[in-house]
C-alpha cells in the first residue's frame, strides 16, 4: 500500500510549479530544464505535476505550445510514459479557456486520469485537496492497475509539440 505516489514535475524558472510541490511536502522529482542527452528517468509509479506554457492560441500559432517541450521529451520516453499514473496541471486564469490545458493534452495522450488543476504555484486550499487526493488515489485501483480503468493509446508517442494538438473536444 503506498500512502502517496512518487510526484514528477516540471517547473520553469519562475519557479511556481516547485513551490507547490514543496507545499506538498511528498516524494518528488524533478524534470530538469535542460537534459540534452535525455537520460531523466524515473523507475516508480508517479502523477506528473505541468504547468501550462504559452500564452493561448497566438502562441500556439508561432511554435509554441501548452505541454513544456522538457515534458514531451520526457514523456515520449516509452519507460517514462509506461509509468505515468495520472496528471495535475496548473496554469493561469488569465489565458482562457486555454487555462491548465497541458493536462488536458498529457491526460488525453497518456490515457490517464486529470485528477486536479491549479492557478500559478495554488493556494494552501489547493495543497491540501492535492496532498489528500493523491493519498485517496494511490490506495485506489487506477493507480495499482491502471489498465483496468484506461482510456486511449498509452503507447502512442507523446505530441512532438505542444501544438500540434488542438483543443480537446
Amino acid at each position: 500500500m503506498v500512502t502517496a505516489p512518487l510526484v514528477v514535475y516540471f517547473s520553469s524558472v519562475s519557479e511556481n510549479t516547485h513551490r507547490f510541490v514543496q507545499k506538498l511536502g511528498l516524494r518528488s522529482s524533478r524534470i530538469p530544464l535542460v537534459d540534452r542527452e535525455g537520460s531523466f528517468e524515473v523507475d516508480e509509479p508517479y502523477v506528473l505535476i505541468c504547468p501550462t506554457y504559452g500564452g493561448g492560441k497566438s502562441s500556439a500559432a508561432v511554435g509554441g505550445g501548452f505541454v513544456p517541450k522538457q515534458v514531451i521529451k520526457f514523456l515520449n520516453n516509452r519507460h517514462n510514459r509506461g509509468l505515468i499514473r495520472a496528471v495535475i496541471a496548473a496554469g493561469n486564469t488569465n489565458f482562457g479557456e486555454e487555462y491548465c490545458l497541458a493536462g488536458d493534452i498529457v491526460s488525453r495522450k497518456c490515457a490517464v486520469p486529470y485528477l486536479y488543476r491549479f492557478e500559478l504555484m495554488g493556494t494552501e486550499h489547493d495543497v491540501t485537496r492535492v496532498r489528500d487526493g493523491l493519498a485517496e488515489f494511490a490506495d485506489s485501483p487506477a493507480f495499482d492497475d491502471p489498465d483496468s480503468v484506461r482510456f486511449g493509446d498509452r503507447d502512442a508517442a507523446a505530441p512532438s509539440t505542444g501544438r500540434s494538438v488542438g483543443h480537446p473536444a
